[in-house]
């Protein structure tokens, strides 16, 4: 969506290649926004692997990665810039959700260059596209046989070369929430603060829900006296009261 408005603003054209689980209102918001939009694969690897295809086919076109790319990081660490001229005091966590990568890759380098090395961090993926916590199991990446999970926006089978080098240099503990915490936790975000988010933000807001953090309190991974926890909300371009009422059909969710 942000390559789309920002070749509108640049009276550039853009072509977005997307899976066929995108629901059919993103589609509508891209073209909406003046982009070609190329349906294409089942899940985002499919899609990413196409749209490398047709640059490598048509002169002049540059692919655009949605978070392997370090400009795309490079904007992410604006969101530590924000926090630093907002709190009056240093994050004791942030919590965030992770498909390939990218935020997370963002964020470490913001929190580095406020000082803040030692916040640690809290990447919350939903089970079904959770490569990085596959990945930092074995120490290395890990590309999953496939993506099970509603979270389609959390959809990436393997996670960034970068991401592999800086969960090793900083403090990060992989977490995972169920489809059904994801999107209970959405729900509830919307009863506190009248907000309505897709899965995959679901998942970061499954760290506070689902008492991940303090149970990482009491395991001594995070500090008992906690400074400000920052949770990145991000992500509702693929959800509507509609859609949400059709992820717990299908998730069986009665209530």
């Amino acid at each position: 969506m942000a390559t789309a408005y920002s070749a509108r603003k640049l009276g550039m054209p853009a072509t977005i290649v997307v899976p066929s689980v995108t629901p059919s209102a993103t589609v509508q918001r891209l073209n909406d926004e003046g982009a070609d939009v190329i349906i294409h694969g089942k899940s985002l690897n499919e899609s990413i692997e196409y749209g490398q295809q047709l640059v490598s086919e048509n002169c002049g076109w540059v692919f655009i990665s949605p978070f392997d790319d370090p400009l795309i990081w490079e904007g992410h660490t604006s969101l530590v810039k924000e926090l630093e001229s907002q709190l009056d005091e240093k994050p004791g966590v942030v919590v965030l959700s992770v498909g390939g990568g990218g935020l997370l890759n963002g964020v470490i380098e913001g929190l580095c260059r406020a000082g803040w090395e030692d916040v640690p961090i809290v990447a919350m993926e939903t089970v079904g596209a959770h490569s990085l916590n596959e990945a930092m199991k074995v120490g290395e990446l890990v590309t999953l046989p496939a993506i099970t999970s509603i979270a389609t926006t959390l959809g990436l089978r393997q996670v960034s070369s970068q991401t592999m080098k800086l969960v090793g240099e900083h403090t990060v503990y992989s977490e995972l929430v169920t489809d059904q915490d994801a999107v209970w936790a959405a729900e509830r975000f919307i009863d506190d603060e009248k907000i309505l988010v897709e899965p995959a933000c679901g998942a970061a807001l499954g760290a506070i829900y689902c008492n991940i953090i303090s149970r990482l309190q009491k395991e001594q991974k995070l500090a008992q006296k906690l400074g400000p926890v920052v949770v990145v909300v991000c992500g509702g371009n693929n959800i509507s009261m509609k859609e949400l009422k059709r992820l717990k059909k299908q998730l069986e969710m009665t209530c």
